[in-house]
């Protein structure tokens, strides 16, 4: 279907959505918004707690955020935390195009390889391993355990540090008083197998929370491309045309215990002997495996009575992160490598961390949050390999704790505070200000300011002027890695920032009607690139700037008390700040659709269409642009069969569309085929 033909059916459709409850209702039947409170209208709104640190209705958020529930999640039908992140308005879950086919959460043109601009959270807790300033490698999050998922998009530096730089995601899991006792369990496509187990239960009058989730697929074998690196090298030894490889067994382990001010929690993920991808260089290579293993302990004191007028809140926590990958690089004979050129990188790295809040709201009109924290990193690397630098071709050497590992072990430390104050100075009016400094031990100090404007315009009506200043810490591979034969690190590099001004709208004509328009723009700074020096191989350097901007619109209908309609279109514009080019790979447009019918007491039908479109390829890129797709899928949910038993059917990518994503067009000139089509069954057992 052409591109032009998608557009105008989309927005027309969306456009239906806007208007027919307006016309379909006569003023006898609508209420008088002035004579309802707010209470009424926003009565069952989300409430999120990331755009703050503490917890206020969406539509009255100084931030751009969407909540996403556990109740919206089991109806579209989600598996994995990427699933649910596509539904929101101008974020695309992606794919790398140089790492192992890994998620990318691109956000309004913010779209790297790596992927280390946009925050990850649990529970508020930034787990990204020091040495990338990411996610884990192919972190893959199941959603059993998940309360919500908060999203903001655009800056939260100011709140959060480092990181926090096109975006912020926040899961949340159900603690013990959100648990129903369950077990279940999928079987679909791909050889596919899921399993969870969810349980409370109370003792010694501690609420006790556990979850177990475990995914597991041997991938799609007919996601194949036709050449890789090594057939630009030698074809004669080159593994192409064949698959990606995409299987992954991943587990994830997490303990809640909940007292009076005190909470617990231990959480373990981990992912075991999961494909690489195109390979870890680009050439195909079915032997390869990743291996993470994550530990977050988190001990949290809460106490709003302590001290008059004060919420104080601390919280101590560690994080241990093990990397373990084994690369065939080049397959056997290439190079003249009998056995192939094989890497076998690791590493360990460590958080230990504390956060301390006092929260003022002894005043009317302000309340005050003053925050402190610290933060100790280190990353301990090992590596064997038989190629490069102090190792004999062709045999494996263990060059751990040697000057040839890819990257000497390192740390640092910083220390962070900030002050924010929420002000009412009008009944209608709340200005939200703060303010956060961060000091680094390795790269020095950054100054984050922010400022929102909320104004209930209407009763029906909010609107919002936003600004905020964010920064994006260099990796401890972009600053130190000497050994790796294509990228080199560069210890005198400064951080990423980015300015972003945002005007938002919450309009809803009807108690049944939600609409949002956000409108942004921004400029970033600085952003780290590995650039050409000479001998074939790239230093990071804080190459590039950017800017652009956008806007994002959505809508929320409930047509009737069995029907639910939502849809959101994303357009963005960004470029190179000195060049114009258009920044490549980053979704310019996309479109999302979803209609929930309950169609019979107990059963429902979910059916969802994602388009994405409007990519470009970088300047020195000679293919043709990128295809656009269309992704269609559909859920079906009967619940409470004999009163405990839910049943649930799936289908993604319903036609079987040949949807891609952009590749590297050097090492990789096919663009990465995703995932055809899919069907699965899933049980659900409620105790």
């Amino acid at each position: 279907m052409p591109n032009k033909l998608i557009r105008t059916c989309f927005l027309s459709l969306l456009l239906l959505v806007l208007l027919s409850p307006i016309q379909a209702q006569s003023s006898s039947q609508m209420p008088e918004f002035d004579e309802i409170g707010m209470e009424e209208l926003y009565g069952d709104e989300e409430f999120v707690s990331i755009a703050t640190g503490s917890t206020k209705p969406v539509y009255k958020a100084p931030a751009v955020a969407s909540v996403i529930t556990a109740k919206e999640i089991k109806e579209m039908g989600a598996r994995n935390l990427n699933e649910v992140l596509e539904t929101v308005p101008g974020l695309h879950v992606g794919i790398s195009a140089i790492n192992r086919l890994d998620s990318v959460f691109s956000i309004r043109g913010i779209h790297t390889g790596f992927n280390p601009q946009v925050l990850i959270l649990f529970n508020g807790i930034p787990f990204a391993p020091p040495s990338t300033g990411s996610h884990p490698t192919l972190f893959r999050m199941p959603v059993s355990s998940i309360s919500r998922v908060e999203v903001i998009r655009g800056p939260g530096s100011a709140i959060y540090g480092a990181d926090a730089y096109a975006g912020v995601i926040n899961i949340i899991t159900k603690d013990a008083s959100e648990i129903d006792t369950e077990i279940g369990g999928r079987i679909g496509s791909f050889n596919s197998k899921d399993a969870w187990l969810l349980h409370k239960q109370s003792f010694a009058g501690w609420d006790i929370g556990f979850s177990f989730e475990w995914q597991a697929s041997k991938g799609d074998n007919d996601r194949i491309i036709s050449s890789d690196f090594q057939t630009g090298l030698d074809s004669n030894f080159s593994l192409a045309p064949g698959p990606l490889s995409t299987d992954y067994d991943v587990f994830s382990t997490l303990l809640d215990l909940n007292k009076d001010n005190f909470r617990f929690r231990l959480w373990n993920w981990r992912l075991v002997d999961a494909g690489v991808g195109a390979g870890g260089s680009l050439a195909l290579d079915p032997n390869g495996t990743q291996n993470e293993d994550l530990y977050l302990i988190d001990f949290t004191y809460s106490n709003d009575s302590a001290i008059d007028e004060w919420k104080l809140i601390a919280n101590l926590n560690y994080i241990y992160h093990k990397s373990d990958s084994y690369f065939v690089l080049l397959p056997p004979g290439a190079m003249g490598f009998a056995d192939g050129m094989i890497g076998n990188p690791s590493g360990v790295g460590q958080q230990t961390g504390i956060d301390l809040s006092a929260i003022y709201f002894g005043h009317v009109k302000h309340r005050i949050r003053i925050g402190l924290g610290a933060r100790y990193q280190e990353q301990d690397t090992s590596e064997i390999k038989n190629f490069g630098n102090g190792v004999v071709p062709g045999v494996l050497t263990d060059v751990s704790n040697t000057p040839f590992v890819s990257m000497p072990d390192t740390s640092r430390n910083l220390w962070f505070v900030s002050l924010q104050d929420e002000w009412q100075f009008a009944p209608d009016w709340e200005i939200t200000s703060g303010i956060r400094y961060d000091h680094y031990s390795d790269f020095g100090s950054t100054l984050n300011p922010r400022v929102a404007l909320v104004w209930s315009t209407q009763h029906n009506l909010t609107t919002k002027l936003l600004y905020g200043r964010a920064f994006r810490a260099p990796s401890f591979q972009e600053q130190f890695a000497d050994q790796n034969p294509v990228t080199l690190g560069n210890p005198g590099l400064d951080p990423e920032t980015i300015d972003t001004i945002e005007l938002a709208f919450d309009y809803r004509p009807t108690f049944d009607l939600q609409t949002t328009l956000n409108l942004f723009g921004y400029r970033a700074n600085g952003l780290i690139k590995y650039v050409p020096s000479g001998g074939g191989t790239n230093t990071a350097q804080n190459d590039r700037d950017q800017k652009g901007y956008g806007f994002e619109l959505e809508a929320k209908w409930e047509a009737t008390d069995k029907i639910e309609i939502t849809g959101n279109y994303a357009w963005q514009y960004s470029v190179d700040r000195e060049t114009e080019a258009r920044i490549p790979d980053a979704t310019s447009q996309q479109a999302f659709l979803n209609m929930n019918w309950k169609f019979f007491p107990k059963w429902s039908l979910y059916s969802q269409v994602n388009w994405v479109g409007n990519r470009h390829r970088m300047a020195s890129d000679t293919r043709a642009e990128i295809d656009d797709y269309v992704l269609v899928d559909m859920t079906l949910h009967r619940q409470k069969i004999m009163n405990h038993l839910d049943l649930t059917v799936a289908a993604r990518n319903i036609f079987d569309e040949d949807a891609r994503e952009p590749s590297d067009g050097i090492k990789i000139t096919d663009d990465y085929p995703l995932e055809g089509r899919s069907l699965w069954c899933e049980l659900r057992y409620r105790f």
